[in-house]
């Protein structure tokens, strides 16, 4: 089976590198919205210009900053007052995680199943995510939630592979097989030609690198710890990892147990941000 998966892993890493098999691309708004964000002299206005562009995802900002998530002293109803009350990088980072949305949506029935399952995950892992990078000041939140929207990007171009070669419909546990040793090097590849930095780059590729060793938490450590919880149970899919060897932990703090205030504070947050993730 091994011999299998790597055969097609080699074959998906030569489709791309030979551009016979296309990466998913970002839709104009989120590509728009980054490049104008990208300027550290944009204004809220500048940013605005942009999101009116597309509707729905204005009117999702709007609601991003009503929700109890940011606990504004009181309603907000335009975009201008959402985007000042977020912040022109955390809007930019918002807008960008709903649009990728669009791009989870399957072509056929046959992947529809893996395609909403990642989705899913992945905004479970952005809300766990946002809510853990408050335990360090180098880490921002919105930054941290688009590390957890994408750390699965890599995904997609599989299964339009697996769409053209239709023989690894047939099997959908090798095709997951296929997903989990090939993803993270194809969604390195995504994040780089989108343009993201660096930090959120890497992340596909070191989220499940455990025993990683670096001088201080970054944005694959706040991945790595999300898609572990609950990993104590027998039935989690990570439940073979043995904890006290995930240095991530050590990094963000989290060996040391909290007080019963900071552990509601914290289910309260990923409990918001999941609200707004998966809404």
């Amino acid at each position: 089976m091994s011999d299998i998966i790597e055969k097609v892993k080699d074959k998906i890493l030569d489709a791309i590198s030979n551009d016979r098999l296309t990466l998913p691309t970002l839709p104009e708004v989120a590509l728009n919205v980054r490049e104008v964000a990208r300027n550290p002299a944009t204004t809220v206005a500048q940013l605005c210009a942009v999101l009116d562009q597309d509707a729905a995802i204005a009117a999702r900002i709007i609601k991003i900053a009503n929700s109890p998530l940011f606990r504004g002293n009181k309603s907000i109803d335009n975009l201008k007052m959402a985007t000042t009350r977020l912040g022109v990088r955390y809007t930019a980072n918002f807008a960008t995680g709903i649009a990728m949305k669009q791009i989870f949506q399957a072509t056929t029935s046959a992947v529809d199943d893996i395609l909403r399952a990642n989705w899913e995950a992945s905004t479970d892992v952005a809300s766990f995510a946002h809510a853990y990078a408050q335990l360090k000041p180098n880490l921002h939140p919105d930054q941290a939630s688009l590390a957890g929207l994408t750390h699965r990007i890599g995904v997609l171009p599989i299964v339009t592979f697996a769409e053209e070669n239709r023989k690894l419909l047939s099997s959908i546990d090798l095709l997951h097989e296929i997903i989990e040793a090939t993803h993270q090097e194809i969604g390195m590849h995504i994040l780089r030609a989108w343009g993201f930095p660096e930090e959120l780059v890497i992340v596909p590729m070191q989220y499940t690198n455990f025993s990683r060793d670096i001088p201080q938490a970054d944005y694959a450590d706040l991945v790595t710890i999300s898609i572990l919880q609950g990993a104590e149970n027998p039935s989690h899919p990570l439940s073979h990892i043995d904890l006290s060897e995930v240095k991530a932990f050590d990094r963000l703090g989290l060996r040391v147990a909290a007080d019963e205030d900071q552990q509601n504070q914290m289910v309260e947050h990923i409990e918001l941000a999941a609200a707004v993730f998966n809404d």
